[in-house]
């Protein structure tokens, strides 16, 4: 998930810095007779792994299963002896509330688990986080902007260059905090999280505007500056580079699974299977080309070339 996608419900308290969470984002073992080992049989006398989803928000989920969450969601229900089932809602503000705590006619539950929610996210119970991503900016692989590696590059172009780019960014993230520390809001546009249209993703956004030129390179989160690399591919195409941490900003996220609150036996169950899945999880992220915080120090995880769509 975006860490800006997910807002507090209206009863809520917040605790987001720059208005995103700032907590964003052992051996396998069986917890409750369940058997969580790799190459299990579907045992629909289980009953289905349900889980809660946005319909159009790649590289997250969609409804034809394309995104790192649907893929994750496909392994962890194959490890299970189960199959998904999904609970389509865009994932913004009242998610929680029309999935996750919903019951169907049946006063069943309509879903048992949000397969992406920052770590700590305070409207669901979390699981031990899964990915560490951070922030990064989108750019073209040739062209004036070829030579930069870093963030820092960046700011090191003559100011003639440097102050006539255009830079796209979501309001109240990360890149703006940079931009505004670098004396560059002037040269910003802006892109707000959710707009009206369930279908205006932050991918969608910056691709549009990157395509058409009206901006030069992009701000976005990590596993969105990757999806969007990968989609434009090649010597011709996009390239991220990640930004690493910087006193005052926070770039970086965990992401977890998100169960209600009370649930400890489920949550226990998913703990579990992220604890003894880490390499095939890692897999999947990577094979999105989603920059990774490493586990110890400050290194980024490069990147797959290629990206697995």
């Amino acid at each position: 998930m975006n860490p800006g996608r997910l807002r507090p419900e209206p009863d809520s308290k917040t605790c987001m810095g720059s208005s995103l969470p700032r907590a964003v984002a052992v051996a396998l073992i069986g917890v409750s007779g369940l058997a969580l080992g790799a190459g299990a049989v579907a045992d629909d006398t289980k009953g289905p792994l349900k889980v809660c989803a946005d319909p159009d928000s790649l590289p997250q989920s969609n409804t034809n299963g394309e995104g790192y969450e649907n893929r994750i969601a496909e392994k962890l229900a194959s490890d299970l002896g189960q199959k998904v089932q999904y609970t389509f809602f865009p994932q913004r503000m009242g998610f929680v509330r029309n999935t996750l705590r919903q019951k169907d006619e049946n006063g069943q539950f309509k879903c048992d688990v949000i397969i992406g929610v920052p770590k700590g996210y305070e409207l669901t119970a979390t699981t031990q986080p899964y990915m560490h991503s951070t922030y990064a900016i989108v750019l073209p692989v040739r062209g004036k902007l070829a030579s930069i590696q870093s963030p820092g590059d960046l700011l090191k172009l003559p100011p003639e260059q440097l102050q006539t780019l255009k830079i796209g960014t979501f309001v109240r993230s990360p890149g703006v905090d940079w931009l505004l520390r670098n004396k560059m809001l002037d040269q910003a546009v802006y892109y707000v999280q959710q707009s009206g249209d369930i279908h205006e993703n932050p991918a969608v956004m910056v691709e549009r505007d990157l395509v058409a030129g009206t901006i030069d390179l992009a701000v976005a989160w990590g596993p969105v500056a990757g999806y969007l690399a990968g989609r434009h591919s090649g010597p011709n195409g996009w390239r991220t580079i990640a930004f690493k941490p910087e006193p005052g900003i926070t770039f970086d996220y965990e992401i977890s699974m998100g169960v209600r609150f009370g649930e400890k036996e489920w949550k226990d169950t998913l703990d579990a299977w992220i604890a003894g899945h880490r390499r095939e999880i890692n897999e999947i992220l990577v094979s999105y080309g989603i920059p990774l915080v490493a586990d110890q120090g400050n290194s980024i995880a490069p990147a797959a070339k290629d990206s697995t769509m």
